[in-house]
């Protein structure tokens, strides 16, 4: 697993997301305000995913290797009283996060990324669970009209994340074979690859580069197919719908990008 962040920072920064996601929370109106990012959840919604989310993921950490996820038994409900609701949230957060640091970065556990090219451990867990809580603070936070870019080592992270989890997989690309490049403003690159093997992502070593061919290989096989350019923060939120590709600096095939948010793998 390709990571920029060490599993005590992938703690800690779950711990400020939380905060930041409580904050928001704790500013809103009312609970009953849209999530414009998720137009279907108020508030309210958004805040009990966040916290019944967390605590089934720490009851799945805790079990260790297992063939389905768990869930968190006997836990409160989300009170609809916004103290009791924030208590409820920090809880939460706290119980996954002890989870977590009682399992270690390498302990086995479910999770439902087994194509992908993370590994399904703890670790794995805590790298995608701070996104998980990176985006959704976002979430909350453009409900109250507040929003903040991501903090840049967790987007640079984020973006990393998202491809090798997220869409990293075995399934047949349903589309002609491509390259997509992400550029973040920040120094980093990487290259998604699509082809009826699947997907897999990697690394471009120097900004401005490409990853080796292998022997063999067309040279203009290292030039993408197409490239989106922005900052990391940006990029993340390209990756999970939150703002439109087109609001980045695309080159190449522009088809690409939407090809590439209509894709389900599963399906």
């Amino acid at each position: 697993m390709t990571t920029t962040l060490a599993f005590p920072a992938l703690l800690r920064l779950i711990d400020e997301r939380s905060t930041a996601f409580r904050a928001a929370v704790a500013s809103a109106p009312s609970l009953d305000v849209q999530v414009p990012t998720c137009p279907e959840w108020t508030l309210f919604d958004l805040a009990q995913h966040i916290g019944e989310g967390r605590r089934d993921w720490a009851a799945t950490v805790a079990a260790g290797p297992a063939q389905a996820k768990s869930a968190a038994e006997g836990a409160p409900a989300a009170p609809r009283e916004r103290e009791a609701l924030l208590a409820w949230l920090a809880e939460s957060t706290e119980q996954l996060v002890d989870a977590l640091r009682k399992a270690g970065p390498d302990r086995g556990c479910w999770t439902w990324w087994e194509t992908s090219q993370s590994p399904q451990t703890s670790g794995a867990v805590a790298r995608h669970q701070l996104q998980q809580m990176a985006v959704h603070t976002y979430d909350a936070q453009i409900t109250v009209g507040a929003p903040e870019p991501l903090p840049t080592e967790v987007a640079l992270d984020g973006v990393d994340e998202f491809l090798s989890t997220c869409v990293a997989t075995t399934s047949a690309w349903p589309h002609q074979p491509a390259t997509i490049d992400f550029h973040a403003s920040e120094g980093h690159s990487w290259r998604l690859s699509l082809s009826a093997d699947g997907a897999r992502t990697d690394r471009v070593p120097v900004p401005g580069t490409t990853p080796a061919t292998a022997a063999g290989q067309d040279p203009d096989a290292a030039s993408p197919s197409a490239s989106a350019r922005g900052t990391a923060s940006e990029l993340v939120f390209i990756l999970y719908d939150r703002i439109p590709f087109n609001s980045l600096k695309l080159d190449g095939d522009r088809r690409l990008f939407d090809q590439l948010s209509a894709w389900d793998p599963d399906e």
